[in-house]
């Protein structure tokens, strides 16, 4: 089971993954060994929330396929299990972060005591590069 939040879970017949060769330099270990790890998983046929089903699919992410299927490659380390723990690791954060809703931005201006003193600072700049001008005799 891979725990999302308190009440929402995946079972791990929602997660297919299969270990494949990784790329890279490794010497003759490379060639021999399948240490990366490809994880897919189905956005539509999974047992998650109608909310979060729709900000998955919502996001530009460039691991979701149009289809609505995630696809992570993990191969930043050398064994297969710590391969697999950093591709389900992954796969949390991304629907973690799909769900948070963000703040929403209350639009603020700038008080009059902090437009004057912008507007004096720039009339005193501007005076001090006048004076920089060609002096004539």
């Amino acid at each position: 089971m891979i725990k999302l939040s308190n009440n929402v879970e995946l079972g791990d017949w929602e997660v297919e993954i299969s270990a494949i060769r990784s790329q890279g330099a490794g010497g003759q270990n490379v060639n021999k060994v399948s240490s990366a790890i490809h994880l897919r998983f189905d956005i539509n046929t999974s047992s998650l929330p109608p909310f979060y089903k729709e900000r998955l699919l919502a996001l530009s992410d460039q691991r979701i396929s149009k289809d609505g299927v995630i696809i992570i490659k993990a191969q930043s380390y050398r064994n297969q299990e710590q391969n697999r723990e950093d591709a389900i690791r992954r796969l949390q954060e991304l629907i973690n972060g799909a769900v948070v809703v963000q703040k929403r931005r209350r639009p603020t201006k700038p008080t009059k005591g902090s437009q004057t003193r912008r507007m004096d600072s720039k009339t005193k700049r501007g005076q001090a590069k006048s004076l920089r001008g060609r002096v004539d005799i």
